[in-house]
């Protein structure tokens, strides 16, 4: 059996990030002891995916507490807000970290050993992380046909979680059950997740896979026997509509079109039920270099005018399911995301 991917790990005074922007070609970690330079890391993609990047949020608090002189508790609030402001302004549209950073604020509050709560908190985040991605990925797989063909986009795997994954989690349970025969995945520019990611990710499990550019999703859909469109979500409003990678909203009217079902494997703190719909989702607007200039290379005439939103946004009505760590919403809509939560916090 492969070994399991670790993209955070936590090494007593200080954090490592395994560094995605170096991936597949070198694999380096890269050691963090203070809040600025993982903010930083969150910002210039070494870490990436909503759920790692809530993970990792909530590890920079534990370092900015350690760096306090004062026990006095009320200390705490003022001396620890600039660290959550900064982790705030790292990425706009991955609701988990806001999630991570809320929880922070409340231990901050409740004060007592902040240090060791704050530190307790984190690696709480991360393990229930990689449990619920596991639980996540058997719910969705019991949706899948037996031998079938699936297509991903961008890296919804263990690199963009605390393990496992979420999309890919999906799959790689599907494939222990033998249901998954192909997986097909889109380039996803402009950073290549898919291409220097996912594929690395399906290779170092032995799962079949085939990349593909992102424009050639159409007519692997119609021409490759694809089951289902499986992705993750870096937010999803109240109503049902998810902001992913983008491209992700090309795929679901795509698959509408083919007869292909879609997926969204996402954990529940990745739903910002505050927003009614999709239409109240912060997209990342993305530095224009990303796009026109390649390894400091110009692939564009000078000057020419680019736009590099990282997110779209896919309606509600175009996914068949919306998967959690509790179970599986079909055909999503307000009125059953509500239900779904409801159930949960019944049960707890």
């Amino acid at each position: 059996m492969p070994t399991e991917i670790e993209p955070i790990r936590w090494r007593g005074d200080h954090l490592e990030l395994l560094d995605q922007r170096l991936l597949p070609d070198v694999e380096m970690y890269r050691a963090y002891h203070d809040t600025s330079a993982v903010a930083d890391a969150i910002r210039t993609m070494v870490v990436r995916g909503a759920p790692a990047i809530g993970i990792t949020a909530a590890y920079a608090m534990a370092l900015a507490a350690q760096h306090l002189k004062s026990n006095e508790a009320d200390v705490w609030h003022s001396a620890l807000e600039p660290a959550l402001q900064q982790l705030a302004a790292s990425r706009p549209t991955a609701v988990n970290l806001f999630w991570a950073l809320d929880r922070a604020r409340e231990v901050i509050a409740a004060g007592g050993d902040v240090r060791a709560r704050l530190l307790d908190l984190a690696l709480t985040i991360h393990r229930n992380d990689i449990a619920n991605n596991r639980r996540i990925g058997d719910f969705g797989a019991a949706l899948i046909e037996a031998n079938s063909n699936v297509y991903t986009h961008c890296n919804a795997g263990a690199l963009a979680t605390g393990g496992y994954g979420t999309a890919l989690g999906v799959i790689r349970s599907a494939f222990r059950g033998g249901k998954i025969a192909h997986v097909y995945a889109g380039e996803t520019r402009p950073w290549l997740q898919g291409a220097r990611l996912t594929s690395w990710e399906l290779m170092h499990d032995n799962i079949p896979c085939t990349l593909n550019v992102d424009g050639a999703a159409s007519w692997i859909m119609q021409q490759k026997n694809i089951r289902w469109i499986i992705v993750g979500a870096d937010r999803i409003a109240a109503n049902g509509d998810v902001a992913n990678k983008i491209g992700t909203h090309n795929l679901a009217i795509i698959a509408r079109h083919c007869g292909v079902r879609f997926m969204v494997a996402a954990p529940t703190n990745t739903f910002d039920l505050t927003a009614a719909t999709g239409a109240a989702i912060p997209i990342e607007q993305r530095d224009a270099n990303e796009i026109t200039h390649w390894q400091q290379g110009e692939l564009t005439p000078p000057n020419c005018a680019a736009i590099n939103p990282a997110f779209d946004v896919t309606t509600a009505e175009l996914i068949d399911a919306i998967v959690t760590e509790h179970g599986v919403i079909e055909q999503p809509n307000r009125e059953k995301i509500a239900a779904h939560f409801a159930a949960f916090n019944r049960s707890h």
